[in-house]
């Protein structure tokens, strides 16, 4: 049971990033006394799971970061459980724009 917990724990919150904030044009991605800036051209996909609460989201990289190819952080929480997140599409739709410009 506890290697169970252990292993449950190790993919749902470990691997979160302690913050992200948004610059505009680009995510500033701090954790345990590092940060790095990440171009919003520079990510490759966003998944998130609004089913949880406050919902995941994993940002997939086009390039390596300090901390990984990845980064998984929380979203904001929402006042309506089990719904799509405003902040988190508007950020997936400027995402896509950067996208395109490039």
């Amino acid at each position: 049971m506890g290697v169970f917990g252990y292993r449950f724990m190790q993919k749902m919150v470990f691997c979160l990033v302690d913050e992200v904030l948004d610059a505009r044009d680009a995510l500033v991605v701090r954790n345990g006394g590092q940060e790095e800036r990440i171009s919003l051209s520079d990510i490759k996909n966003v998944n998130y799971s609004p089913y949880m609460s406050p919902p995941q989201v994993t940002l997939s990289l086009r390039r390596h970061t300090a901390f990984g190819d990845t980064v998984v952080f929380c979203g904001p929480v929402s006042m309506v459980p089990i719904s799509s997140s405003p902040v988190i599409n508007a950020s997936i739709d400027r995402i896509d724009s950067a996208h395109r410009k490039r």
